[in-house]
């Protein structure tokens, strides 16, 4: 299942993207991009995003190529934007190399 989220703001728009980003529920991402009134300035949120397959990657990659900014909150979604080279928001980052121990 996916669910997408379009916000469009004064100089910006937001899509959030939950659950997983797979075959034809990925081109609804790219659907919901097209129409939109500021692709100079997009941001992509993937913190709810649980699995992406191939067609989810081709997605994303065009999303990026398009120059959006991605924010990634957790170890799975920061993997698939550093496998992809997509460019995170800045302020973004979560380090995953160390886990957390609780006491």
């Amino acid at each position: 299942m996916l669910r997408v989220e379009r916000h469009d703001t004064s100089n910006t728009t937001w899509l959030r993207v939950e659950g997983r980003l797979v075959g034809t529920f990925a081109e609804a991402v790219r659907s919901a991009v097209v129409g939109c009134k500021f692709l100079s300035s997009l941001i992509v949120d993937l913190t709810e995003l649980m699995f992406v397959d191939a067609g989810g990657e081709e997605v994303l990659l065009w999303l990026g190529g398009m120059g959006a900014q991605f924010v990634a909150d957790n170890c799975y979604s920061l993997d698939v934007c550093e496998r992809l080279h997509l460019p995170l928001l800045k302020g973004n980052v979560l380090d995953c190399s160390h886990p957390v121990q609780s006491q």
